[in-house]
């Protein structure tokens, strides 16, 4: 799905207005299903990355950055993920044999990292991860899920998007109100980036708030400053496309589609074909590379990004009740 113009702030449009009846059934329905809800407890500590908006907020690298934390402290923590974009409704454990389309995107990126269970079913997944002996789970995504309970619950919000509109699906980007779901965080990951507009967030007093920004990897240091095509199916291609040119590249063209967009081998020949012509290297994100066809995954150059906090003792705050529970 390709996010609508009119969800970003400062887009005139007169859809919100008209869509506003079915947020409010969309807020509603989300409300009435955390009040109904009994979440089950692990006897490990949880943690979840999530966000109060749908698409590219940050969230799969901040989850990156707490497993290595976390790795380095000792720990064996175990990802939960619902596997968007995969077929399987798990639980099940993500192997080397698995693809995008069988578990989604970001659950093969974290499965480079850590054990990861895909499971529809959260609860289901957590107890899975227990059994096979996580001393702590990471939810990624999940904070609008109550099935699984949380002991600490992180909001990842891209500063230059913030809140969008400002309004519920479908009339804006939220996934809930600001006033249901900051109340429950204990803590926000804020991403910054150079350059960008800053929006305001509206985050209570007292609500702790960690700026981290988006680094790219040094894996693939010789994309920097190059001529290059550049394409991304991800939240928002637009700040890949800006991230390449914050250090120095000429992107003479660029191509964004849907997030978590399946790319076939006629479409990504016609990009390969297409940096020939503008004699340019064909560059495209992590996320996006492991949805590629393997026959043309030799022909494009990733660029990783990394999530650094700008307080180097951040994760230590923010994982203070996992590496204090025994």
């Amino acid at each position: 799905m390709r996010a609508p113009a009119f969800w970003d702030a400062g887009v005139a449009s007169v859809w919100p207005a008209l869509l506003a009846p079915l947020a409010a059934l969309y807020d509603a329905a989300g409300r009435l299903r955390r009040a109904m809800a009994t979440p089950v407890r692990l006897p490990v500590p949880v943690v979840c990355v999530g966000n109060l908006v749908a698409g590219g907020a940050g969230k799969t690298p901040a989850v990156i950055a707490l497993l290595r934390h976390l790795k380095q402290k000792g720990r064996k923590p175990h990802v939960v993920t619902r596997g968007y974009g995969g077929s399987l409704a798990g639980p099940v454990a993500v192997g080397y044999a698995h693809t995008a389309a069988d578990v989604g995107d970001e659950a093969l990126l974290l499965a480079a990292e850590a054990t990861v269970w895909v499971a529809h079913d959260r609860a289901a997944g957590g107890q899975a991860a227990v059994a096979a002996g996580a001393d702590c789970v990471l939810l990624d995504d999940g904070f609008q899920n109550p099935s699984l309970h949380q002991d600490v619950r992180l909001l990842v919000i891209d500063q230059a998007f913030g809140l969008g509109n400002g309004r519920v699906i479908p009339a804006g980007p939220l996934r809930e109100t600001p006033e249901s779901g900051f109340p429950r965080a204990h803590a926000v990951i804020a991403l910054r980036g150079e350059g960008e507009w800053i929006q305001k967030l509206p985050v209570p007093p007292g609500l702790p708030v960690f700026t981290a920004r988006l680094a790219p990897g040094i894996a693939l240091a010789e994309i920097a400053g190059a001529r290059v095509v550049a394409f991304a199916g991800i939240g928002r291609p637009a700040k890949f496309f800006a991230t390449l040119r914050a250090i120095g590249c000429e992107v003479v063209a660029e191509h964004a589609f849907p997030d978590h967009h399946a790319f076939d081998a006629d479409l990504v020949m016609r990009l390969v074909d297409e940096a020939k012509v503008l004699n340019a290297r064909l560059v495209t994100t992590a996320k996006d590379a492991v949805r590629l066809p393997e026959s043309a995954r030799a022909l494009i150059d990733v660029l990783p990004v990394h999530l650094l906090f700008d307080d180097p003792a951040a994760a230590d705050s923010l994982l203070a009740p996992v590496l204090q529970h025994v």
